[in-house]
């Protein structure tokens, strides 16, 4: 891990090394993501994220195509029976928690809103704030929230998954003993906000094509530059 220490002028430089080894990233291109989107669009994300909880992106698709295809709107998912909601998210694994959490964050968001299925509410708060509201729902946690707050609101605040977390402790930016709560934390305070969507973009790539958990082809400028894990030595 290396020992240097980080501040903004390094993170800055990291994704500029990112960008060179790879290319700029395109926010739109990668995500779609639109603030001004309808308002049931944050809502979709919302579902969706936690479809993808411990799961591949396939089967993330394939569940998320079932429920909308099965039910009408956010109405009749939050009202399905749990079991037929269960066996229709099933190829998303953990169907079980899975159906209660998206039927919880469902209710949460037609209380605080008086009936609406929208998260537009989120839009004025203070990041922290917005994070704390949906953390709050059971089974909503720090990554996912901060999925939908900067895919979808363009909120400064870092998604950290497997990917990120690993290369980012490789790297030194997150400490090695850091819990994911506290790595989020860590690179919510570290990472200037402009550069906190394409960073987390080019970390993931550079954790899939270069950085895998088991190995690592440490032959690349980057990793030459900021990493001094095992593979790198």
């Amino acid at each position: 891990m290396s020992t240097q220490q980080w501040d903004e002028t390094r993170v800055g430089a990291l994704h500029d090394d990112l960008v060179e080894l790879y290319e700029p990233v395109d926010r739109v291109a990668e995500h779609g993501a639109d603030p001004t989107a309808e308002p049931g669009e944050g809502v979709r994300q919302l579902v969706t994220t936690i479809l993808s909880q411990n799961v591949a992106d396939e089967n993330t698709r394939r569940a998320s195509e079932a429920l909308f295809e099965r039910y009408d709107d956010f109405a009749a998912i939050e009202a399905a029976d749990h079991e037929e909601l269960k066996e229709t998210i099933r190829v998303a694994g953990l169907p079980d928690q899975k159906a209660a959490r998206i039927q919880r964050a469902l209710t949460a968001i037609r209380e605080e809103t008086g009936g609406a299925y929208s998260l537009a509410f989120l839009d004025a708060m203070p990041t922290d704030e917005a994070k704390g509201w949906l953390t709050e729902i059971k089974g909503v946690g720090p990554k996912t929230a901060s999925v939908v707050l900067n895919f979808h609101f363009g909120k400064p605040t870092m998604a950290v998954d497997t990917h990120v977390e690993r290369v980012s402790k490789r790297f030194g930016l997150v400490p090695e003993s850091a819990s994911n709560e506290r790595a989020h934390e860590v690179l919510d305070e570290l990472v200037p906000d402009e550069l906190i969507y394409p960073l987390h973009v080019l970390l993931i790539r550079h954790g899939r094509e270069r950085c895998s958990a088991r190995g690592a082809d440490c032959d690349n400028p980057v990793c030459d530059a900021y990493c001094d894990c095992e593979f790198c030595r």
